[in-house]
């Protein structure tokens, strides 16, 4: 059936329903593209000073930099690639570290404030002061501190004293590392009067505990979550290096390492002594002694007893001689005392799956890089593992980008559009076919094929020999006509009075 007669023998229901389908496409069209085209914001600034926030505005709006006030308009959020703009448009105008008060505010601290005043006036300013040189650090966003200091004139005379302690909530601090929370946490300490770095509490945006963390407990759970960490850290930069040169040599997606390490995580002091083989003098002293005279026969002591005793018979003269040398040495002794660093590897075990298109020539070559590259140690207990596997197949992804996403949003939602319209009026226009004709004459109906008059007349004559008459066509219903009759039935005087009336005009 054409399209100009399935247009035209749809009912005003049916261009309702058509009409309905195309403002419904339209409606998701349009939707669809501002999802499609609406930008995306991350947030540079948090804690804003209501104040603060015009001139921040305008000097965005000067810079020509799209950006959106989040949080009742205490937090700024730019574009993505327009962070780094608006950042040095900030800090160009002064802007960027005035979210937090500092220690400015003591300097607009009125003349005569009372002591607790100039007590909130200094936490105040102190706190801010904090949380702008927490903000300087590479990886933190934003950041908020909150002090409690306590009252030194209560404490002078009391028994019990309640230590400083201090809250840091971090906003946007996700690539921080342990060390870089446990000098936060320094910071924080050392820059309060009273204040030890266990009695400050690090967390970030989601609440998660940053700071005591598991190598800052006094307790055994302390050294075991050190000793986690430490494993874990070991294990993934081990098996990525492993992994590179993996991938250098045999491909891509072809090789997978895994290494499982037990760590010693405890610190040691090893004290060693060394002595030297040969002595060294520090005292030396020698004697002589000499004795010269007449000698006599039978003269006491021998040559047993006496050194260098010389006697002659006869009686003749005599000569006495003694040297003796006494030498003190000093032992040279060398004392080590050496701190063992935590972190030595007591045991390591290292899996390597290839895949099943790596050549078997090439696995014992593989073997002995990877046991040479992993430090594998078979005294020690170590135990290497290199096993073929048939990898599963990953298809590659396909990065779509933003203009190619429009693209493919418009025409999906062109295509859903057409399909929804050709539905709708193919629904109508099948109704439609099934519905019988109304308002269609008799004489249409009775003459749907010609027929001749002959024909006709034969079809009549069945019992009798008269002709069959041809009824006359009955004539279209006239409304009015018959109103006017069905009155002048009713009311023939008014209806003469009215006639007559009309004739004096004329």
């Amino acid at each position: 059936m054409p399209l100009r007669q399935l247009v035209s023998r749809l009912s005003p229901r049916g261009w309702a329903v058509v009409g309905g389908s195309a403002a419904v496409a339209i409606l998701f069209l349009v939707i669809v593209f501002r999802l499609a085209s609406a930008p995306t914001y991350t947030t540079i600034l948090s804690g804003l000073d209501p104040a603060q926030t015009g001139k921040i505005t305008s000097e965005l709006d000067t810079k020509g930099i799209t950006y959106e006030l989040q949080n009742g308009g205490t937090a700024l959020a730019v574009e993505p690639s327009q962070s780094s703009q608006a950042r040095v448009a900030l800090a160009t105008a002064g802007l960027l570290s005035s979210q937090q008060p500092g220690m400015s505010l003591l300097d607009s601290q009125q003349l005569g404030a009372s002591t607790f005043q100039q007590q909130v006036t200094y936490q105040r300013a102190l706190e801010g002061q904090l949380a702008q040189t927490i903000e300087s650090i590479q990886g933190v966003t934003s950041a908020e501190v909150q002090l409690v200091l306590p009252d030194a004139t209560q404490q002078l005379f009391s028994d019990s004293s309640s230590p400083a302690t201090a809250a840091v909530e971090l906003s946007g601090s996700t690539g921080l590392d342990a060390g870089a929370v446990k000098g936060i946490a320094d910071l924080v300490a050392n820059s309060v009067q009273g204040l030890s770095a266990d009695k400050v509490t690090i967390t970030d945006a989601n609440g998660d505990l940053l700071w005591p963390n598991g190598s800052s407990g006094g307790d055994g759970s302390g050294s075991l979550l050190a000793k986690e960490s430490a494993e874990q850290q070991y294990d993934q930069s081990e098996a990525a290096q492993l992994a590179a040169m993996l991938t250098q040599t045999v491909g891509a997606g072809k090789a997978q390492v895994e290494v499982n390490a037990d760590l010693n995580a405890d610190q040691s002091t090893s004290q060693s002594l060394t002595y030297a083989k040969k002595g060294v003098p520090l005292t030396q002293q020698t004697q002589n002694e000499t004795l010269s005279g007449a000698g006599a026969a039978n003269a006491a002591g021998t040559t047993g007893n006496v050194p260098a005793y010389a006697t002659t018979t006869g009686g003749g003269n005599s000569k006495y001689a003694n040297k003796t040398a006494t030498t003190t040495y000093g032992v040279d002794k060398t004392v080590t005392n050496t701190t063992i660093a935590p972190g030595q590897i007591n045991r390591q075990s290292v899996s390597v799956l290839l895949d099943k298109s790596v050549p078997a020539s090439a696995i014992p070559a593989l073997t002995a890089a990877v046991s040479n590259a992993a430090g594998i140690v078979k005294s020690r207990g170590d135990t290497l593992s290199v096993q073929q596997v048939a990898f599963a197949k990953i298809a590659s992804p396909t990065v779509a980008t933003p203009s190619k996403m429009m693209d493919y949003a418009k025409y999906g939602g062109i295509g859903l559009a057409a399909f929804g319209f050709l539905l709708f009026v193919t629904r109508q226009l099948r109704r439609r076919e099934h519905e019988a004709l109304t308002g269609q004459p008799t004489w249409l109906r009775e003459l749907e094929s010609p027929r001749p008059l002959a024909a006709l007349e034969r079809s009549q004559y069945a019992d009798d020999d008269e002709p069959a008459q041809v009824r006359q066509l009955r004539s279209p219903v006239n409304v009015a006509k018959r109103q006017v009759e069905d009155l002048v039935e009713r009311d023939p005087d008014r209806v003469a009075q009215q006639v007559r009336a009309w004739m004096s005009e004329d």
